[in-house]
């Protein structure tokens, strides 16, 4: 006769084992656990050689600093899927801190409405760069290239190069200010718009498009998909994203400045490469994207506290894009291959 209660307790152990190897399975396909593991590794080489790198107030400032960049990383994972590039991500934030600063300043205009004139304007620009893609064929990497030099010049047209005080405690608060007297703000900025992101990429029939629209445009445009209308929505999502850094970086200085953001394009846009979006388009998490980020953070910090000259680190930071290049495009060839 056959033992019914036997049976019945071998069912878990078996769907354990299942589930067990339905994660291992996972873990070995997500292109990000290499990534993770090189993370791993340089916080342990840093616990060792960096003085007070694993200190509670040196992680929470790695987060601080990280979403300085973070934020705009997330929106641009979203550009490089869509197949486009956005390296003006910089000098729009220096704008947006610049005019931020006119505004309230000069103008006494209040907090909020500065804000939303800076954001749609921030918006506007951005879609301009799009429309330049759809209907004209204009790379978006000369487009933004364009857009680089001039709103860099534009802020410093409008400030004179000099900071502009903004005096407010609320304002200040906004890039650093504390949580519950030890988590920053801004980190609480990165963690939110990083769910935003990720959740309208992977949940959404938007981002569903800027992958179709990235791997192919036009078999996308043949399905019934409206190419420019993703093109310009992202251009114009990773300006805005690039503003909200500029307040963040205005709030921490408490002052509009033309000179903020100094090489944000490139850190945002290594991170997102560096967490396994395809230059080509048509690939990319924001997940791997927060790896990314916090890869370079950690890294930043690390040579920080290593005393690495300062010329030397961006000398790093250079190896680090070329880097993620290059192991890009290994990454294009291989799954091109199969």
């Amino acid at each position: 006769m056959l033992n019914t209660d036997s049976v019945k307790s071998t069912e878990p152990e078996v769907d354990a084992h299942g589930r067990t190897r339905e994660v291992l399975t996972r873990l070995r396909s997500w292109d990000g656990i290499g990534l993770f593991a090189v993370l791993v590794v340089l916080y342990v080489v840093l616990a060792v050689r960096a003085p007070n790198f694993l200190t509670s107030s040196n992680q929470l400032n790695i987060l601080q600093q990280a979403a300085f960049f973070g934020i705009v990383a997330f929106t641009m994972t979203l550009v490089i899927v869509a197949g486009e590039i956005d390296i003006s991500v910089g000098s729009m934030a220096a704008l947006s801190s610049a005019l931020l600063g006119v505004l309230v300043a000069h103008h006494g205009w209040p907090m909020w409405a500065a804000c939303l004139v800076v954001l749609v304007s921030a918006a506007c620009v951005g879609a301009c760069a799009g429309l330049l893609r759809s209907w004209f064929g204009v790379p978006t990497f000369i487009s933004t290239l364009a857009l680089y030099l001039a709103l860099r010049g534009l802020a410093m047209l409008i400030t004179d190069t000099f900071p502009i005080p903004v005096d407010s405690d609320k304002f200040f608060f906004w890039g650093s200010g504390k949580i519950g007297g030890d988590v920053p703000v801004a980190a609480v900025y990165l963690v939110v718009i990083f769910v935003i992101v990720a959740v309208v990429a992977r949940k959404t029939v938007f981002g569903r498009t800027v992958y179709a629209v990235g791997g192919n445009a036009r078999s996308a445009e043949l399905s019934g998909i409206n190419v420019t209308a993703v093109r310009v929505s992202v251009m114009a999502i990773s300006a805005v994203a690039a503003a909200i850094t500029g307040f963040l970086l205005s709030a921490q200085l408490s002052s509009g400045n033309s000179t903020v953001a100094n090489g944000l394009e490139f850190d945002a846009i290594a991170a997102a490469i560096i967490g396994g979006s395809s230059l080509s388009g048509g690939k990319g998490t924001v997940v791997g994207t927060l790896i990314g980020v916090l890869f370079v953070a950690v890294l930043l910090n690390g040579m920080v506290l290593l005393g690495v000259n300062p010329y030397a680190q961006q000398v790093v930071r250079g190896v680090v894009v070329l880097l993620a290049v290059l192991v890009n495009v290994w990454r294009s060839r291989r799954t091109a291959a199969t």
